[in-house]
């Protein structure tokens, strides 16, 4: 079984978001586990202070490191990096991580056995995390969001989905796009025409070798017309 914990200051933001599709069956067939910590359990004042002015001036708040130590303490064991088990990743959500692929999902879907997600917030997070705690800091593109929080459900989700047995068949994953470093081809269902607009004929054939030729040409053809970064 593959754990998630999530480490974050609105842990109602996720509310019903892993109840459906393919999150939800995984969940029911015991294939992952998924649960959320409020980081203001691991406050030590009255008032349950999380964040602080940063040292130095600028605008807005910062993240505290000391609830952040002891949430990842707590739930890995440890608050060093060094002594995480192998399969430990600790992955703070930021914009200034390395981009999140469909290579990095599916490392992420095989080595680890535990995976905890910190939503950063505010301005940041004290560095001090970044450099005792995490295994890896990944952003999901390049802007930014008021949280780490729709990113955690992005990473959760591209990882759930490569999980054996947590997709319909087998070999989805496989042909997905980014999986073959290519974008995916077109996709078609009934009706065969609608409104003027046809079905290509070959799909319509049966010939599944030429079908399979011409998915690969399509899937050239969308990846140089909307991501040709991706064949260079």
């Amino acid at each position: 079984m593959l754990r998630f914990d999530v480490i974050t200051i609105f842990p109602s933001f996720f509310g019903e978001a892993f109840d459906y599709g393919i999150m939800r069956r995984a969940r029911a067939a015991g294939l992952i586990d998924i649960k959320t910590h409020d980081l203001r359990a691991w406050t030590a004042d009255k008032h349950h202070t999380v964040d602080d002015r940063p040292f130095g001036g600028g605008d807005g708040m910062v993240l505290k490191a000391e609830p952040i130590f002891a949430a990842v303490a707590d739930l890995t064991g440890s608050a060093k990096r060094q002594e995480y088990p192998k399969d430990v990743r600790v992955i703070l959500l930021s914009p200034q991580g390395q981009v999140f692929t469909q290579a990095l999902a599916q490392d992420l879907s095989t080595s680890a056995s535990q995976i905890v997600l910190i939503c950063g917030r505010y301005e940041g997070v004290d560095e001090r995390v970044a450099e005792a705690l995490i295994t890896d800091e990944i952003s999901i593109g390049d802007y930014v969001l008021s949280g780490g929080e729709p990113a955690a459900l992005v990473v959760i989700d591209a990882i759930v989905r490569l999980a054996p047995g947590a997709l319909g068949s087998e070999t989805s994953a496989t042909y997905e796009s980014f999986s073959g470093g290519l974008l995916d081809y077109p996709q078609y269902t009934r009706p065969p025409e609608l409104r003027g607009l046809r079905v290509p004929d070959i799909l319509l054939t049966g010939n599944h070798s030429e079908i399979a030729r011409w998915r690969r040409d399509q899937a050239l053809k969308k990846t140089q017309r909307n991501r040709p970064d991706l064949l260079k």
